[in-house]
């Protein structure tokens, strides 16, 4: 296990543990923000008959042509089938069938009607206009989509378009949160000398949520070297990732390294040179991920930010990270060597300003964050204008 590392060789040593979940044949309703684990090919041409764009009137065009015989109408859905003769015209609605016989569509805003005649009032029409031939949205046997493809609404919807009803992807990881210690409280009820409420996991579901991850389960341990184990082996049959709030230091009552290694989880690393978030473990088991996240409240939302996303991203085989930006400092500021900062700001949209109230226990000032300013380990003096690197927060 390495200890006491910098912020980028924790994101490497998580980088190169967590592997893709196994792809999950789903229906497409599912599939929102999933990566696609196989090439999707249509099995029909799309359309699959000719089909008007536009509400009007379908013909066989002929050059110089002005008038046509008005007979029947084609509505979207409908299956009557007809040849459709020279000289003649069809109603024709948006999506409808263009009939045999048919080649091109007048659209009604440049026709009249008079005495079941037709009247052309469009000098530019020409032949095929306003028809959508068999297969121009796609061939059969094209390839739809390619593996590795983000699905957004778009492509749900073109995919349901061309037939296809489910698809295999790498699904979003089933979680388990396991908060401990004894000093914690459930919201709503009154907090007797010595706790605190328990709010990290409410917070990181409602970071999940964000991410459109519904399979979570939440346990809560005291401080206790035995049920905190059980908990930890109980997670690790159900979930694919699990979150551990508290309980990461060396303190008497500190159980979360104990409970890795009673475990069988694989301690990749202990503490990184940042702050807040410093004491964070980090460790795998099988396929399993397994993050030992501090106990306060700052410090859980900083390295979830920091390294749960990013993790949660090589899970669905998705490129799921915060956005960085480099922008100026609204002022000056310093920090001692040693420690990569990961500070609470404010982004106006040019400069970034930092937050008062750092401290990892303070929420209040994260909640009115919506980035985190990063001042780099070896670096002391930051001067009013000086670039950094901020972290957007998903908001």
């Amino acid at each position: 296990m390495e200890t006491m590392i910098t912020v980028q060789r924790a994101n490497a040593l998580i980088a190169e543990s967590i592997r893709p979940l196994e792809p999950v044949s789903l229906p497409l309703s599912d599939t929102s923000g999933l990566v696609l684990a196989e090439d999707v090919f249509s099995h029909y041409d799309i359309p699959t008959y000719p089909q008007s764009s536009m509400d009007g009137y379908a013909f066989a065009f002929e050059e110089g042509k002005s008038t046509y015989v008005l007979e029947g109408e084609m509505a979207a859905g409908s299956n009557h089938q007809f040849q459709l003769k020279p000289g003649h015209a069809v109603r024709i609605f948006t999506g409808a069938a263009v009939p045999p016989g048919a080649d091109t569509i007048l659209v009604q805003e440049k026709s009249a009607i008079q005495e079941g005649q037709l009247q052309v009032n469009d000098l530019q029409l020409k032949k095929g206009d306003h028809v959508r031939p068999v297969g121009s949205e796609i061939e059969r046997g094209a390839k739809a989509l390619s593996k590795g493809h983000l699905l957004n609404a778009a492509s749900i919807g073109f995919l349901a378009g061309i037939g296809i009803s489910s698809v295999k992807a790498y699904p979003k990881p089933k979680v388990t949160i396991l908060v401990t210690g004894n000093e914690l409280q459930m919201p709503g009820t009154p907090l007797e000398y010595g706790q605190v409420y328990e709010s990290n996991s409410l917070t990181i579901k409602a970071c999940l949520s964000q991410l459109h991850i519904k399979t979570v389960e939440v346990l809560q341990s005291g401080d206790n070297r035995l049920q905190l184990h059980a908990m930890l082996a109980q997670a690790l049959e159900t979930s694919d990732l699990i979150l551990m709030t508290g309980g990461v230091s060396v303190g008497d009552y500190d159980f979360t390294m104990d409970a890795f290694e009673s475990c069988g989880v694989k301690q990749v690393f202990h503490k990184i040179k940042q702050k807040p978030g410093k004491p964070m473990l980090f460790g795998t088991k099988d396929e399993k991920a397994v993050f030992g996240l501090p106990g306060n409240p700052a410090s859980v939302l900083t390295c979830f930010y920091e390294y749960v996303i990013p993790a949660i991203g090589r899970m669905m085989h998705s490129p799921k990270s915060i956005e960085i930006k480099q922008v100026p400092l609204e002022h000056d500021h310093q920090k001692p060597a040693g420690l990569t900062h990961f500070l609470k700001g404010l982004y106006n949209g040019q400069t970034v300003s930092l937050q008062t109230g750092q401290e990892s226990y303070k929420l209040s000032s994260f909640a009115s964050a919506n980035c985190l300013a990063v001042f780099q380990e070896g670096e002391t003096v930051f001067n009013k204008g000086q670039l950094i690197d901020i972290h957007l927060l998903p908001q």
